[in-house]
């Protein structure tokens, strides 16, 4: 059962919503400079100085332009340049914050290389064991032994070949997808599908939705592809349909993407009622369904797929990372039937296609019941790792699941999430706080630890016992880390 507080509850009333600022900037402008370009500058050069700090309201743009003595129409399209560059996000009937920017702050926030002696809790990976390391084994030496041109001589065609295409239809069909290969590209990793599918339908300034704490990959796409992403309120199954219904009717939104099923970070899982819900939107107003399902092979429950119930508007994703092999950067995109081609010729224009020595891999583990073998081992070792996490940090879990690869947790009243992650980094366990996934407000913050990777039973219970630990100490009166 997925377990879940209510998301404002990890801080005091109202912190989540982001304090109001009495902000009224000095405009330069320089020669030929519009007055909305000079706004837009001083807006970046604020946040960037500090005077602007992550989750401060601004004024409203009538507010602002009274003040400024500019057009309502002059501020708006400054906040809405900023946003698309990513300095601000604009939450329906809330306002609009400053949002941290996550392509310059994710690589502080999760390690890129393990440090020595240090538990990486800091990035969501698949489990590693030894049956991964024999399998691994196992296909290499048959590659060894194989005539090989069939895939390693080919470089057509872009979307993938033939036969890793039909496996790719096996695997898909108990997801809930049922596609001919036309309709499949092969792409390496569920990231680069997600790019793929955006880059298909999405322009710069465009509205796409998704949820209020949400992976990071979509947050960085919004500052890359230059469109203005919007966080959903979300309940223990993902995106509230109301809220939904109001964006569209609002902002007129080109797409959604979202993780219905162990949703990043908060481990949430949407129901068959909840999708049909959210398709039934989606097809009344016409917006794309981007859906990233790169955990759904880890719930053995049959869910419906939401791009299913919206044939020409939905996109699907998924990939081996994170519930057969980290190593098998292998993913599948299943595009709208009209959008087989101009999909293929982004793939090409970006990567040429998908590395056919990994899809050959995948294919003969899909074929041989390998994948399924350690996608049943990955479902049975997240099941021991979130008992570990039960026992050692029961009062703090604010959302997890049984199969979820991740936890949530509620930050102590006595801490801040910056505060934590630098502590913790001092007793060797890395963790990540709320900002590489906030794409809107009202979320109540937290700190995501990550259960994957090559760890023992004693070492991930040792690391968890740290973090409670951690918790329940009172944090320096000077924070050296941040003073440094």
């Amino acid at each position: 059962m997925l377990r879940q507080v209510h998301p404002a509850a990890a801080l005091p009333a109202g912190a989540a919503m982001g304090k109001s600022v009495d902000w009224q900037p000095r405009l330069t402008k320089a020669k030929g400079q519009t007055k909305h370009a000079a706004l837009t500058e001083r807006i970046i050069a604020d946040i960037e100085s500090g005077v602007l700090k992550p989750m401060d309201r601004l004024p409203t743009h009538r507010d602002l332009a009274r003040a400024l003595g500019l057009s309502v129409q002059t501020v708006s399209l400054s906040y809405r340049e900023a946003e698309r560059l990513g300095y601000l996000s604009g939450e329906i009937g809330r306002g609009t914050f400053v949002r941290t920017r996550v392509t310059e702050r994710a690589g502080r926030l999760m390690l890129d290389r393990n440090p020595d002696e240090a538990v990486d809790l800091s990035i969501v990976r698949g489990v590693y064991t030894k049956a991964h390391e024999e399998a691994a084994r196992t296909v290499l030496a048959a590659l060894a032994e194989a005539d090989n041109d069939s895939f390693l001589s080919s470089c057509r065609p872009i979307a993938g070949l033939d036969h890793h295409r039909e496996a790719a239809r096996s695997w898909l069909a108990p997801l809930g997808i049922e596609a001919g290969i036309e309709r499949i590209l092969i792409t390496n990793g569920a990231a680069h599908g997600l790019f793929l599918a955006l880059s298909c339908i999405v322009r710069a300034g465009d509205v796409v939705l998704t949820e209020n704490l949400t992976d990071h990959g979509v947050i960085g796409l919004a500052n890359v592809l230059g469109f203005s992403l919007k966080g959903l309120p979300t309940d223990a199954e993902g995106i509230l349909p109301e809220a939904f219904e109001a964006a569209c009717l609002a902002s007129s939104p080109r797409a959604l993407v979202l993780i219905p099923t162990l949703n990043n970070p908060t481990s949430h899982v949407a129901g068959p009622a909840r999708r049909e819900a959210i398709a039934a939107i989606a097809r009344r107003h016409g917006v794309f369904v981007i859906e990233d399902e790169v955990y759904k092979p880890l719930i053995d429950t049959p869910l419906p797929a939401i791009s299913q119930m919206v044939p020409d508007l939905g996109f699907f994703v998924t990939s081996f990372t994170k519930t057969v092999l980290t190593g098998l950067r292998v993913g599948y995109l299943v595009v709208p039937p009209h959008y087989s081609i101009r999909a293929a010729s982004i793939l090409r224009v970006t990567s040429w296609s998908g590395a056919y020595l990994l899809a050959e891999i995948a294919s003969r583990w899909v074929e041989d019941g390998t994948a399924r073998r350690l996608l049943a081992v990955q479902r049975e070792e997240a099941q021991a790792r979130q008992a570990l996490v039960a026992q050692a940090l029961g009062p703090y879990i604010a959302a997890s699941h049984p199969l979820s690869l991740c936890a949530w947790l509620t930050v102590p009243p006595h801490w801040t999430e910056d505060g934590l992650v630098r502590s913790l980094a001092e007793r060797r366990v890395a963790v990540t706080p709320s900002d590489p996934f906030i794409a809107g407000s009202n979320h109540g913050g937290g700190i995501r630890i990550c259960l994957g990777g090559h760890f023992t039973s004693a070492t991930l219970a040792q690391a968890l016992t740290t973090v409670r630990q951690t918790f329940e100490q009172l944090p320096p009166v000077f924070d050296i880390g941040a003073i440094g």
